[in-house]
């Protein structure tokens, strides 16, 4: 039974050494990707912001004003009829993107 005990100690020791290796060589660094209709339209380094912004992404299929503060990112306002993208509020991590299915906007947090 100790046998068992100390092997599984063991491997989450070393499967926790390998994740937090790969964390710093992964670097730091968090930036956002957006992207309309699939194509990276611009990339904002979310670690180097140190006030708030705002600007426009104009499309074909309307426009979204993208609110950027430091560490977050989000849809403030947009001319499509739904709304979701604005609703959503702002995002700070890769877990959920921020979409406009209108205005075909993605923004993806990465890092």
């Amino acid at each position: 039974m100790k046998r068992k005990t100390v092997f599984w100690a063991g491997l989450f020791s070393v499967l926790f050494l390998l994740a937090a290796g790969l964390a710093l060589l992964h670097g730091g660094g968090t930036r956002a990707v957006i992207s309309v209709d699939g194509r990276e339209y611009r990339t904002v380094d979310l670690d180097a912001v140190t006030e708030p912004y705002e600007f426009t992404v104009q499309t074909e299929w309307g426009w979204n004003t993208v609110r950027v503060e430091p560490g977050a990112i989000g849809v403030a306002a947009a001319d499509c009829p739904n709304q979701d993208c604005v609703e959503q509020g702002s995002i700070s991590d890769g877990l959920v993107p921020v979409v406009c299915l209108p205005h075909r906007l993605v923004i993806e947090i990465e890092g």
